[in-house]
């Protein structure tokens, strides 16, 4: 039966790493966001606001996705904020679906917030869950914009009849320019304004992050999984849990990052050494490395969010996340984490986005 994909945030780290997946896998794929992506001529792209139903709809009259994998969001001031527009986006996206009654499954991408809280209450006191992280922990009794994400999921899926798969991926590892959370890319930013300033490559983050056990998500895992569970029928109406399936403490993986770049590599040293902080000046030192390396990218902010970085290194207790609902249903997929980084670094210079 052929297969039409609609990846929703085509641009983006999971969507793109996405579409490649399908693409590799023959599906025909549709791609939806502000912009197209400038790496991915097979796939057609649509150019909507997903606030804005009106247009959406006229965007999407003649398009009639069997499969849709809603990877995006948009970051708001507040968790309220986040709530009403990231919930409404993925209600607007499946009501301008629903009248073609083509589609048969669909895949939404949240993450690991779902149980370290939203960003306003992020590993805080009284919320700190069990680790390993599993899909079988209740929510937590805070409002989080990723539950709204998933409720409007459920309330389309018993309208329209189709079944769906939520996938919650550790930090994400992958290329993409202009998204809010790249720890990757940012600490390959970062490195490269510590070759170029003789700067300590200084880790960031808590001594729990430092000293405990982690994990993170390559982005070619996710985009494995996401295809994995469409064409999954018992993976039908789950949760899974996506990362690479190894662990690592950052005090392994930190002086390994610097060795790759060059860069002297400072340690955990007591405090907390936020990495927005450092970075906060480091605008115009960017377009100058840019104008001196040929960069495809001067913006320092469409390359690094520091904020996230500093959230995800910064949390009060080591973070590792269970995959055994997925594990059981059959998928084997897995990535060493190191070479997850070393790969994008690669693939980062060869875009000539660092030097």
């Amino acid at each position: 039966m052929k297969r039409t994909a609609l990846v929703v945030g085509v641009t983006g780290i999971g969507g793109n790493h996405t579409a490649r997946e399908l693409l590799a896998q023959g599906w025909d794929v549709i791609g939806l966001s502000r912009r197209a992506p400038r790496d991915l001529p097979q796939v057609r792209h649509i150019a909507a606001d997903l606030l804005d139903p009106a247009a959406l709809s006229a965007a999407l009259k003649d398009v009639a996705p069997t499969h849709v994998f809603i990877t995006t969001w948009m970051r708001q001031d507040t968790e309220a904020e986040n709530i009403r527009v990231n919930a409404a986006l993925v209600r607007n996206l499946l009501d301008a679906l629903s009248s073609h009654k083509s589609v048969r499954h669909v895949a939404l991408v949240t993450g690991l917030k779902h149980y370290l809280g939203p960003f306003e209450a992020y590993a805080s006191s009284g919320t700190l869950p069990d680790t390993p992280l599993r899909e079988s922990q209740p929510r937590l009794a805070l409002e989080n914009f990723y539950y709204a994400q998933e409720d409007e999921v459920y309330a389309a899926a018993e309208r329209d009849r189709f079944t769906w798969t939520i996938h919650r991926p550790h930090t994400v590892i992958g290329l993409a320019v202009g998204n809010a959370m790249n720890l990757g890319t940012t600490l390959a930013v970062y490195a490269t304004i510590c070759k170029e300033t003789g700067r300590p490559f200084q880790f960031p983050g808590s001594a729990a992050q430092w000293n405990g056990m982690s994990d993170v998500t390559d982005a070619r895992m996710l985009a494995k999984q996401l295809v994995w569970a469409a064409d999954t029928d018992a993976s039908r109406n789950e949760a899974f849990n996506i990362v690479n399936g190894d662990v690592f403490r950052w005090s392994w993986l930190w002086p390994k990052l610097a060795a790759f770049f060059g860069v002297e590599a400072a340690g955990f040293n007591g405090t907390v050494q936020p990495l927005e902080a450092a970075m906060a000046n480091d605008a115009p030192l960017w377009r100058d490395i840019a104008a001196r390396h040929g960069l495809v990218e001067a913006d320092l902010d469409r390359l690094a969010s520091a904020w996230h970085t500093d959230l995800d290194l910064g949390r009060p207790l080591e973070v590792m996340t269970d995959m055994s609902n997925s594990r059981r249903l059959g998928f084997t997929a897995y990535q060493a984490t190191d070479a997850s980084f070393f790969d994008l670094f690669a693939r980062l210079r060869a875009e000539r986005l660092i030097p």
